[in-house]
């Protein structure tokens, strides 16, 4: 990168994370924060398979309307990450010029949204810690909750998130990863292996799971995601659009209205949004990133589609917590795996397993570290938990 480049690179709205600003903040713990990003709410055929085709979802029941007919659902559903396309669960607010990062979220699930479904979303601003980080020295972790509810006014998801704030400057000067290797030096038969344990994903659909079936120390067929490409990106914004991406003269008159979310691009000399740093190298490194990378939600979305593959139509995702540790760079590949560390009747009588799972890199990083409990109809006891959540 030239010295030039690297000069305009540097235009990218500068903050410093001060007493005053979290004083401030303090006083908004526990209000509800205005969402201006709201991208689907209507839970179409077209928005869910938009959202599947963006992360590669196969599975029918999310985009086949005969097959979705001969299930228990009726007619199409949206997968549980689908929630991230109305809403990617958090609203940036306060701190100006410092950046976020989203970084882990723990959902829980409580109903199904269905084709013709209207989701409205609201968030919450529950808190922060103050931390050091050898990332970025001084960080703040920001606390969120977002709560989705259907047309009946039924809570059908909620997501405890958190962000991690850092001061740009202090990013870049600490440069933690910039001895990463960018992008990868795959070989031609490494990535004729990885297409290949691509292809071998495994959809459960109409396969039945039952509870009885599982074994705790059982392993799940992995999901291998990648190399991860720019149209990866562009297939993510065409999915979830996370911050209502806007064109042209639409676009300018945003960034107007909000300076600090944009920069001016040092190649294509226009304006470009901070959240270019998923696609843009310049924008990457400006916030401390050696490459762009992908989104949280985005590969949250992934481990989702991972462990509805695995449990089939007629399970039930009851709760998914994922920590987003390390960055997903634009060539990496991560394979997502889980074993089932535990299975047990809960207190609702129903027939949980909770699964441990990883998100391996090429450099032997585990980037998404994750719990989860699914729920399984019971061969013995009969018991549909699909169906308990049906009934209205």
């Amino acid at each position: 990168m030239t010295k030039g480049a690297f000069e305009e690179v540097r235009k990218l709205p500068e903050g410093l994370i001060t007493d005053e600003a979290l004083e401030k903040w303090k006083e908004r713990v526990g209000l509800k924060l205005r969402i201006g990003t709201i991208f689907n709410q209507l839970a179409s055929k077209d928005a869910i398979r938009h959202f599947t085709d963006s992360i590669g979802d196969l599975n029918p029941l999310w985009s086949d309307e005969e097959y979705a007919k001969n299930t228990r659902y009726g007619r199409i559903v949206a997968p549980p990450a689908w929630l991230h396309s109305v809403f990617v669960s958090w609203v940036l607010q306060g701190l100006p010029g410092i950046q976020a990062f989203h970084s882990g979220g723990d959902w829980e699930f409580y109903k199904p949204v269905l084709e013709g479904d209207y989701i409205t979303p609201e968030c919450i601003f529950t808190g922060f810690d103050v931390k050091r980080s050898r990332f970025a020295g001084k960080m703040v972790l920001e606390y969120q909750q977002a709560n989705y509810y259907n047309q009946r006014n039924e809570l059908v998801a909620s997501d405890n998130l958190w962000l991690v704030r850092t001061e740009r400057e202090s990013a870049r000067e600490k440069g933690k990863y910039s001895k990463i290797e960018l992008p990868h030096p795959w070989t031609e038969d490494e990535l004729k292996q990885i297409e290949e344990e691509v292809l071998a994903e495994q959809v459960r659909g109409a396969k039945t799971r039952y509870w009885e079936d599982v074994e705790v120390g059982e392993e799940l067929s992995p999901l291998v995601k990648g190399p991860l490409t720019l149209t990866d990106m562009v297939c993510m914004m065409i999915g979830s659009n996370p911050v209502n991406l806007r064109g042209f003269g639409a676009a300018l008159r945003q960034y107007r209205q909000h300076p600090a979310w944009a920069f001016r691009d040092p190649a294509s000399k226009g304006l470009e949004p901070i959240l270019s740093v998923h696609f843009n190298i310049e924008a990457a490194r400006a916030v401390g990133a050696p490459y762009p990378y992908d989104g949280g939600f985005y590969r949250h979305s992934l481990l989702m589609q991972f462990l509805t593959d695995w449990m089939g139509d007629e399970g039930w995702l009851k709760r998914n917590y994922a920590v987003y540790s390390r960055f997903f760079y634009l060539s990496d590949v991560i394979w997502i795996k889980g074993t089932v560390v535990k299975k047990y009747v809960d207190e609702n009588g129903e027939h949980c397993v909770d699964i441990k799972s990883s998100a391996i890199n090429q450099r032997g990083e585990d980037t998404m570290p994750g719990e989860s409990t699914v729920i399984l109809p019971s061969r013995e006891k009969g018991t549909w938990p699909v169906s308990q959540r049906l009934n209205r």
